[in-house]
């Protein structure tokens, strides 16, 4: 419940060209404070420290009891109160940077330097920088005139990465010959190790075969903490040259060092990542050849085991030996060359699909073509079906709390089909985790589950969420009308959705009186995709709602498509 508490979520919709201002303004200075930026210290840790905590237990252990009869997610909570009442104070004081020592005197009864440090990073940068949200509208003007636009780094600010502020520039990314850098190394090294923590304390083992989906926007807000953690698992590091940080190939990390089997790894790479990083591709699947021709024992070496295993079959078939082992080591699968997306989430939408296996289908076909150093977009469904029925762990990481698993469906078209294509093939669901690098010196790790339902109550139940959304009319009732989609989407493909979350969203976004009206004030087409959703569920089985709740429901469509026929009529 703590930690549920403690989950940044969004507040309503950005507007192009409006800063924040008042309480929101507030609250964003706080956000982006909560993390170290650089230099800068955490505003929170700063106070937690002062206050005599040690702010990695806190974090680490939310619901342990003190001796003064809280727990730790209660001192948590005081100290982001604190930290936004310095805020606000600040605020009313119009960010002076001469009255931060008499703030902290006057709220926090001491003065502090990394609280000054801070409050003054506040005053000098971040104000200034959110202001100038504003260059978005003048800058696209500008350059619609042909006019030079200043150019600017990118990232999500909330991650520690505030210096990317102001919006509005022409955005650069990443060297690709740099990823993953050494940052991302020790995150992906992170990721790697709690996700087979976890999968170890469930299922006593190591698994053999793990399945990442990896996207290119990913890879270019961490710079690279999906493939560090990819070639971990497999049991490679990069070299980088020292001279300019770039990645010049990669080395086996001793087993001795290692401490753990080489995991057989599997991806699902977007088009975009296809587009942008072929590099990264190239390096991939060096690793691969390099790992899969270690002179190494198979249970010191999943991948070896597999491919050996996969050239002994093909050669007995009278496949030649060479091409044999060229498809046996593929481990990159992508769309055809040109195209996007996993079709998972076309079928849903469309409702042209009847169980799982369909939808399982439909991702073997859409991501089939194998990527390497010497194959680009070779159509390979059955080498692409072999490798994801071997799949005992699948993995979508998310380097940020600013999007989350019901904020588009590319997350169930991409994670959630690989798991319905998995137990499809294999006829058994595998593990399936979300890897959480928001805090880049935490990461965490929850089932696919678990951060289903973790986001469904810190979020979509949260009444600031919805309210935030109402400010935006037509459009923010349309965002509550997707994220029921999404929603569907990830019960379609993982079964991800329990009977009382369907019951708490008809209950909060359809039948609440105010929240029902204003929908219908503002875009009945919105309320009615939604009743159909919930109808669709309830059709397919997917939730065994109440005969009341059924007729309820389909009551309310019938009126609200005489609300929408009436305004057509008119």
């Amino acid at each position: 419940m703590n930690e549920l508490s403690d989950t940044q979520i969004r507040d309503g919709l950005h507007v192009f060209g409006e800063p924040p201002s008042d309480s929101r303004l507030d609250e964003f200075l706080v956000t982006l404070t909560r993390l170290s930026n650089g230099d800068v210290p955490s505003l929170r840790e700063s106070l937690a420290v002062l206050k005599g905590y040690d702010y990695d237990d806190l974090l680490a252990n939310r619901g342990k009891l003190r001796s003064d009869g809280q727990t730790n997610g209660g001192v948590i909570n005081e100290l982001t109160d604190v930290a936004l009442e310095l805020m606000q104070q600040f605020h009313a004081a119009d960010f002076n940077p001469e009255c931060v020592d008499t703030l902290m005197q006057n709220i926090l009864g001491v003065s502090n330097p990394n609280v000054r440090q801070c409050l003054n990073y506040v005053s000098s940068f971040l104000v200034p920088a959110l202001k100038s949200t504003t260059d978005e509208l003048t800058n696209t003007l500008s350059s619609c005139g042909g006019s030079y636009v200043p150019a600017g780094p990118s990232g999500p600010p909330t991650r520690g990465m505030a210096d990317i502020l102001p919006t509005g520039r022409n955005f650069y990314s990443v060297d690709p010959r740099s990823v993953p850098s050494a940052a991302a190394w020790r995150v992906g090294v992170a990721l790697g190790d709690v996700l087979l923590e976890q999968y170890l304390k469930q299922e006593g083992k190591y698994p053999e075969s793990i399945g990442i989906v990896v996207w290119a926007t990913d890879c270019m807000r961490t710079k690279g903490d999906d493939v560090a953690e990819i070639l971990y698992l497999m049991g490679v590091k990069p070299v980088w040259d020292s001279s300019t940080g770039r990645v010049v190939g990669v080395e086996a990390i001793p087993l001795d060092e290692l401490k753990r089997p080489r995991i057989d790894v599997t991806l699902r790479i977007s088009g975009l990542f296809r587009d942008t990083f072929p590099n990264i591709v190239h390096l991939i699947d060096e690793a691969v050849a390099l790992v899969a021709d270690l002179k190494e024992s198979p249970e010191d070496n999943y991948l070896k085991k597999h491919v050996q295993a996969e050239v002994g079959k093909r050669v007995a078939e009278g496949v030649d030996a060479e091409k044999a082992r060229e498809e046996a080591c593929y481990r990159i699968f992508g769309d055809r060359p040109g195209t996007y997306g996993a079709g998972v989430s076309e079928a849903i939408d469309s409702k042209n699909w009847e169980d799982q296996a369909d939808l399982g289908s439909l991702y073997v076909t859409w991501g089939c073509y194998a990527y390497s150093r010497k194959t680009y977009g070779r159509e390979v469904p059955e080498q692409f079906k072999l490798q994801l029925s071997q799949v005992e762990l699948t993995v979508k990481n998310d380097d940020s709390r600013e999007c989350d698993i019901l904020c588009c469906d590319d997350w169930y078209d991409f994670h959630g089909g690989m798991i319905a294509a998995v137990k499809t093939l294999s006829g058994k669901a595998p593990a399936s985790f979300c890897g959480d690098s928001s805090d880049p010196d935490r990461v965490k790790v929850r089932s696919t589950a678990e951060e289903t339902c973790h986001v469904f109550r810190s979020r979509l139940l949260n009444p600031k969420y919805i309210e935030g959304l109402k400010r935006h009319g037509y459009h923010g009732a349309a965002e509550l009308s997707r994220a029921t989609d999404y929603i569907f989407g990830w019960d379609a493909t993982v079964e991800a959705v329990e009977d009382w979350m369907y019951e708490n969203l008809a209950e909060k976004y359809v039948f609440d009186a105010e929240i029902q009206q204003w929908l219908k004030d503002v875009n009945p087409h919105a309320l009615q995709n939604m009743v159909e959703r919930l109808l669709e569920a309830i059709e397919r089985g997917m939730w065994q709602a109440t005969e009341e709740m059924k007729q309820k429901l389909q009551k309310l469509y019938l009126t609200v498509e005489g609300i929408l026929e009436g305004a057509d009529k008119k």
